[in-house]
C-alpha cells in the first residue's frame, strides 16, 4: 500500500523572542494533520532559518513572532529565500501581529498570517490549500 505523504514544513522563531508555546502548538497540529514538521527552536536568525529550510528541502516555512519585529524579520527571511533561489518556499506566519500589519506582510510575500485564537482546523486547511496551489517540483 502506498502511503500519501504531505510536504515537509519548518517552524521557526526568528529574533530574540523566547516564548514558543504558540510555535510548538502549531507544529503539533500540523504533525497531527500528517505533515513532517521541523522545529528550529527559539532565537534563530533569519539566516539560520533559511539555511535549515534549504538543507531540509521544505515546502513551507512558518514563522512565529511575538516581539513586534515581524515586518523586519519576515521580510529578511523572504529576501534570503529570493537571494538563494528558494523563492518557491511558501512562507506563513503567526503571533501577536496587529491586523493593520497583515496587508503589508502579504504584499511582502507572506502567504498567510495566523493570530492567537485561530482555530487549528483553519490553520491546517489554509496551509493544505496554499501548498496544493503550488506547482509540483
Amino acid at each position: 500500500m502506498e502511503k500519501s505523504l504531505k510536504p515537509r514544513l519548518l517552524i521557526g522563531k526568528p529574533g530574540l523572542d523566547g516564548h514558543d508555546r504558540g510555535a510548538k502548538y502549531v507544529a503539533q497540529i500540523l504533525r497531527d494533520a500528517g505533515f513532517e514538521v521541523i522545529y528550529t527552536g527559539i532565537r534563530r536568525s533569519p539566516e539560520q532559518i533559511v539555511d535549515t529550510a534549504i538543507q531540509e528541502d521544505v515546502a513551507a516555512i512558518g514563522l512565529s513572532l511575538l516581539s513586534g519585529a515581524h515586518n523586519v524579520l519576515f521580510g529578511r527571511v523572504l529576501e534570503l529565500l529570493r537571494e538563494r533561489g528558494a523563492e518557491d518556499v511558501l512562507v506563513f506566519g503567526g503571533g501577536t501581529i496587529p491586523p493593520k500589519d497583515v496587508p503589508r506582510l502579504k504584499e511582502m510575500g507572506v502567504a498567510a498570517v495566523f493570530t492567537p485564537g485561530t482555530p487549528a482546523r483553519e490553520i491546517v486547511e489554509t496551509i493544505d490549500g496554499l501548498l496544493a496551489q503550488r506547482p509540483a517540483v
